[in-house]
């Protein structure tokens, strides 16, 4: 059986060796979306910034006014919205398997 096996493995081998590994490569033309995305990645780091000092104003005037306070539940809002839109390149490079 031995016979068999020992000509296939070389064949594979050589074959498995012949293939490449390919990189993703942006589409030609593809400066203007980077930048809008850029931009957009902008805009979401300077709203998730304001949402935390919000919060923490309105945290100060709820213990000032001694009312219920709900701006913990803000805070931990704008951190989780935070930590998802920083790591989406790295949760989409997760998924694709790069």
């Amino acid at each position: 059986m031995s016979w068999l096996l020992s000509p296939l493995a070389e064949h594979t081998g050589v074959v498995l060796s012949q293939v490449t590994n390919y990189q993703p490569e942006a589409p030609p033309g593809s400066d203007g979306l980077e930048k809008l995305v850029r931009y957009l990645m902008w805009f979401v780091l300077l709203s998730g910034v304001s949402a935390m000092i919000f919060a923490g104003g309105k945290f100060a005037w709820e213990k000032w006014q001694a009312g219920m306070i709900e701006s913990p539940k803000m805070i931990v809002g704008a951190l989780i919205g935070g930590i998802v839109a920083t790591s989406a390149g790295t949760i989409m490079n997760g998924v694709l398997g790069q």
